[in-house]
């Protein structure tokens, strides 16, 4: 009769593998990189004080450049329906350039100008006096996608980035990229933007539905 032999159960120590694991944790805290979401950047204006009246701005409407968007993702343009935003940042550019009522600071400010940028001045009295008057109102409806809110946002801010890039004598990529870490980059973006500021106003959206 065969005898059963007894066998003795081997017992693997976990101790190593739970160090071995905190090693691994670890590794990974310190060489993942973890993704941050920086959003849109925009120079919030600062807090209102509730009791304190809103100033009364009096601007000439042919100084506003208006672009709505509605539910559907369709523009309104100045007062002309379009599909597609194809175009907005050569029309906003030729919008901030208009001179057409310059005051004595404005004509200086356009004599100082890059013979490229005085050739877009059309001078047309039915649109901006001149850049320190001129503003960009975007309009927005509840149901406008983010996309499409973007694109129109990105676009109207090339316009600038054009003058302003031409002025300083780079590509806007080229000065889009500037970030002022020294006084040579600070001067660029300075010259770029003297006298022009980007000013874009952007309402409230309208409720869901509505055009």
């Amino acid at each position: 009769m065969a005898r059963k032999k007894n066998r003795m159960v081997q017992e693997v120590n976990a101790g190593s593998m739970a160090d071995i694991a905190f090693l691994l944790l670890i590794f990974f805290l310190v060489t993942t990189t973890i993704a941050s979401d920086k959003g849109i950047l925009n120079v919030l204006p600062p807090k209102v004080d509730p009791n304190v009246p809103p100033p009364d701005i009096q601007k000439n409407e042919r100084n506003i450049y208006t672009i709505l968007v509605n539910a559907n993702d369709d523009l309104l343009v100045e007062g002309e329906y379009r599909e597609s935003a194809d175009g907005l940042d050569k029309d906003v550019k030729a919008f901030v350039l208009n001179f057409g009522a310059p005051d004595e600071e404005a004509v200086a400010l356009y004599n100082s100008l890059p013979a490229s940028l005085q050739a877009e001045a059309r001078r047309d009295p039915e649109s901006s006096d001149y850049p320190a008057e001129a503003v960009v109102s975007i309009k927005t409806n509840r149901g406008t996608s983010y996309e499409k809110y973007l694109e129109v946002l990105d676009l109207v801010k090339k316009a600038y980035f054009d003058i302003y890039a031409t002025r300083a004598n780079l590509s806007t990529d080229e000065y889009r990229t500037l970030g002022g870490k020294n006084d040579a980059e600070q001067a660029l973006i300075d010259k770029g933007k003297e006298g022009i500021a980007m000013q874009i106003s952007i309402a409230e959206p309208d409720k869901l539905g509505s055009n």
